[in-house]
């Protein structure tokens, strides 16, 4: 199963509980839509800091790469990727192969 780990930074003007209402209340419906998306966490940091490069991590699990192409490019996977673009000053994605050591 392919996993999508985005690290997510919160634009300038945004105040921390603004992006965490966004990330944790707004998104979350529009990233529920996408198409053959397993599971979906978002997790986003308790305090903020002037160094902090990110301020959120989003995971996604999808069958394979062609299922995360498929639901990306599916209209309502644009409307989330928007919406993340309007939020974020930067986004960094990975692509993995989640590896469960201790459960």
């Amino acid at each position: 199963m392919l996993k999508v780990v985005s690290l997510l930074k919160r634009r300038e003007d945004m105040s921390l509980d603004e992006f965490r209402k966004w990330a944790l209340e707004e998104h979350p419906p529009l990233g529920k839509k996408l198409p053959g998306m397993r599971h979906y966490r978002m997790s986003v940091v308790l305090e903020d800091g002037p160094d902090l490069p990110y301020h959120a991590v989003s995971e996604m699990w999808f069958d394979d790469n062609e299922a995360r192409l498929a639901a990306f490019g599916a209209d309502d996977g644009k409307a989330a990727g928007a919406d993340a673009v309007a939020h974020c000053s930067s986004r960094f994605h990975l692509l993995t192969e989640e590896k469960v050591l201790i459960e």
